[in-house]
C-alpha cells in the first residue's frame, strides 16, 4: 500500500495500521477465501473509527444476508465452487460482527435506489435482506440512506468507494476495489475530493426515516 503527501505523524499511523491488518489476522484460516489483495482492508476495516460507504449496484457487504451473499458470489465468480462460495458467506458474516462489537466504528452509508429494487436470488431473499436493511438502521453508530433515482446525475455514477477514517491522528483512506483487485488513495487532495464527494451524496439522499420508508415499502411490493 503505497502512501503519499501526507504528513509523518499521518505516515506512521498508516504503516502501523497496514502492519496491524496483517498480523490481526483471523481472516487467516479462511485460507484463498480471502484474497491477499484484500487481507489489508478487512484489517483497516477493523481498525476504523469511521467509515463512509457508497454502492451503487448491491447492499454493502457488512449489511449481505448469507443468501444475498451466496447470491452475488455465485454471479460474479462463474467458475467457484460450492464450498469456495461457503466460505467467503462465512468471513463475509464474521466481518460484520464488527457492526456490534465493542468500540465499532460509526458507519455512514448511501446506497443507489437501484441497489433496494434489483431482486436479487429472488423475492424471498430480497425481503429478509430489506428487513435486514432496517434491523441495521436502528444501531445507534449506523445511518443508512438511499440516494433516489429521482435525483437524476451524481457525482459517484462512475462506482462505490469507501472512505475509512482512524483515531486518534484521524488519518484516512479512501479504498476503491475493481474485479482483480483494490486501489487506495492516501494523498491528502484525493482523499478530500471523495470526502466532499461523499458529503455531497449523503445531502443528496432522502433522510435516514425516508429510507427506512422507501425500504418497507419496496418490501411490501415484493409480496404482491
Amino acid at each position: 500500500m503505497g502512501i503519499y503527501e501526507v504528513g509523518p505523524a499521518e505516515r506512521d499511523a498508516l504503516l502501523t495500521l497496514a502492519r496491524e491488518a496483517r498480523q490481526r489476522g483471523w481472516w487467516h484460516s479462511y485460507g484463498p477465501a480471502v484474497p491477499e489483495w484484500f487481507e489489508v482492508y478487512v484489517g483497516l476495516e477493523s481498525a476504523a473509527s469511521s467509515l463512509q460507504i457508497y454502492e451503487g449496484e448491491f447492499v454493502p457487504g457488512l449489511l449481505q444476508t448469507a443468501d444475498y451473499i451466496r447470491e452475488v458470489h455465485r454471479a460474479s465468480l462463474l467458475h467457484a465452487s460450492s464450498e469456495d462460495i461457503e466460505q467467503r458467506v462465512a468471513v463475509r458474516l464474521t466481518r460484520q460482527k464488527l457492526l456490534t462489537s465493542e468500540g465499532a466504528p460509526n458507519v455512514s452509508m448511501v446506497m443507489n435506489e437501484a441497489v433496494i429494487r434489483r431482486v436479487v436470488g429472488g423475492s424471498e431473499v430480497m425481503r429478509a435482506q430489506l428487513q435486514r436493511l432496517l434491523d441495521v438502521a436502528d444501531l445507534r453508530n449506523v445511518t443508512l440512506q438511499v440516494l433516489p433515482f429521482a435525483v437524476g446525475a451524481h457525482p459517484a455514477m462512475d462506482g462505490a468507494f469507501h472512505v475509512l477514517g482512524f483515531e486518534p491522528t484521524d488519518p484516512r483512506v479512501v479504498y476503491i476495489e475493481y474485479h482483480t483487485g483494490t486501489l487506495y488513495l492516501e494523498k491528502q487532495h484525493e482523499v478530500d475530493r471523495y470526502t466532499v464527494m461523499f458529503d455531497h451524496l449523503r445531502e443528496s439522499a432522502l433522510s435516514a426515516d425516508e429510507s427506512s420508508t422507501l425500504i418497507r415499502q419496496v418490501a411490501r411490493d415484493l409480496q404482491a
